[in-house]
């Protein structure tokens, strides 16, 4: 679609929008007939709610306007639709889940700052050596480790130069012409053409494979782990997310090296000339760590125990009381971002790890996303549309369970090519969680798949924001990043399935 028609059919959604939430609304009927055969009253919030999800969807997955403007609408019109009291449709702007993620945007901004990415980035890449494979999985390793800790968006727009300058110096010491001189990947040298495309793809696809990992990697993550609190009352902890996403990123990591390096774009050189010469001279232009960097890798290490230990941690016992049994997630990032605005690092200058100048970058928005989309679920559950859904798609449960699965995840890959992930997960998960029990499947598992499968875009640059930023290098083709994406779809698809099938169930079932 080019840019003109997309302006227009933003246009038109825009007004659209509204009068398909008219239509809902009075299409709806005034009762339903449950499971039991028995007549359910559909009232008018319920009716007004469920209108809401088709305009909020219709924005959302369009942007009409700015995704965080229409998170803004439950604000705005649930009191006046009598869906919600303003106290209720406001109280999920606040959820604890939202201060996990400020405190978590403010780390990762920290590491940023002080360049303590690029340290783990480039001596991760002299471990793996000048070898084009290898130098890949580096690329890769390197890119989703820090995925899981600092905003997918700033980890490949940090690693896609550096990617570009390894692609600059294979080509200089090959071909005797870099890629200013070559006017882009030179297409009829295969060799050199398949190494700088799987290179690229590989901080583009590992960037949002790595965020699966961590509950902080990625929004999505966020949204389905407080929907389970806020709906189920069972608390996804961060230990509870890495049970499942790490599972996720160390078994597709590897596949997607496979795909890329052996299947796709099989490098025929035994060496990447020059590449250790270059890790080495980054390297030492880094330096000794800092006291920034320190400061900030002290800080991230103590949060990343607190994180990973809480569990065990509240449970501790001393003197018959447990002083910490307060100890949470959100309270954790909150902590860790309060420590890095009091940690000095220059004494003479009152520098200290972070200042506000530094933290008012942080994506703000996004924390409004969260907001609207919990609103909605919120307003879901509790004005019967749940049941309405369940009941709408029983005759769907005549379909093998894992059948059903596979093709909601399929659905769920394929429809984050064209929109947000975050908006998709936020207007998905209440619908989703109420078809589950007709379909006869888990709403917890369901909820958790779709965040999963929400993040596993990997075709379009407008899927995510690591392939929009490697994309716009102008050095990947649209055809190659299709052709690459869609293969990567399909085995995402496969493990996310396995894990939904085998793993999530029991680690929701757990708590």
């Amino acid at each position: 679609m080019t840019p003109r028609a997309a302006r227009f059919v933003r246009r038109g959604v825009l007004f659209a929008g509204p009068v398909l939430a008219l239509a809902t609304f009075f299409s709806l009927p005034e009762f339903f007939v449950d499971g039991e055969s028995r007549e359910v009253a559909f009232t008018t919030a319920g009716r007004a709610t469920l209108a809401m999800v088709v305009w909020m969807a219709a924005w959302w997955m369009t942007e009409a306007v700015d995704i965080e403007v229409t998170a803004l609408l439950p604000i705005a019109l649930f009191p006046v639709f009598g869906i919600a009291t303003i106290a209720k449709a406001t109280e999920p702007y606040a959820s604890d889940v939202i201060y996990l993620f400020l405190g978590g945007f403010v780390l990762g901004l920290a590491i940023e700052r002080w360049g303590l990415d690029r340290r783990i980035a480039f001596h991760t890449l002299r471990l793996t050596g000048p070898r084009p494979g290898a130098m890949v999985a580096g690329f890769m390793a390197a890119t989703a480790f820090l995925s899981m800790w600092i905003s997918n968006t700033a980890c490949a727009a940090m690693m896609v130069p550096i990617a570009v300058s390894v692609i600059d110096l294979v080509l200089r010491s090959r071909t005797g012409k870099g890629l200013r001189e070559s006017g882009g990947i030179p297409q009829e040298r295969r060799a050199e053409r398949n190494f700088a495309l799987g290179l690229l793809l590989s901080v583009a696809y590992s960037a949002s494979i790595g965020g699966i990992g961590t509950i902080i990697g990625s929004p999505p993550n966020g949204i389905a782990s407080r929907f389970i609190a806020q709906t189920y009352g069972k608390e996804v902890t961060f230990l509870d997310w890495m049970t499942f996403g790490m599972p996720f990123t160390l078994v597709f990591l590897p596949i997607a090296w496979v795909i890329l390096t052996r299947v796709l774009f099989p490098v025929e050189f035994r060496e990447v000339p020059g590449g250790r010469e270059m890790i080495a001279s980054e390297i030492a232009k880094l330096g000794p760590m800092n006291r920034g960097e320190k400061a900030t890798l002290a800080v991230f290490a103590a949060a990343a125990f607190l994180w990973i230990f809480g569990g065990l941690l509240r449970d501790l016992q001393l003197g018959g009381i447990r002083p910490l049994r307060g100890l949470t997630d959100s309270g954790v990032a909150m902590l860790a971002a309060l420590a890095l605005f009091l940690l000095p690092v220059e004494r003479d200058s009152g520098k200290r790890a972070m200042d506000w100048d530094t933290a008012s970058r942080l994506p703000w928005g996004v924390l409004v996303l969260f907001g609207g989309g919990l609103s909605l679920a919120a307003a879901v559950e509790a004005n019967g549309v749940s049941g309405f859904i369940g009941q709408s798609t029983r005759a769907l449960a005549v379909l093998p369970p894992l059948g059903l699965l596979v093709a909601i995840i399929a659905m769920t890959v394929f429809l984050s090519e064209v929109t947000s992930n975050t908006a998709q997960v936020a207007t998905m998960t209440p619908v989703l969680a109420a078809m589950a029990p007709a379909l006869g499947l888990d709403p917890k598992t369901l909820v958790v798949v779709c965040a999963l499968a929400a993040s596993s875009a990997y075709m379009m640059p407008v899927g995510t924001p690591p392939n929009a930023i490697v994309f716009g290098t102008g050095l990947v083709r649209m055809p190659q990043m299709v052709k690459a994406g869609f293969v990567l779809n399909l085995a995402g698809i496969a493990v996310i399935a396995a894990l939904a099938w085998w793993v999530i169930p029991k680690v929701v079932a757990a708590h």
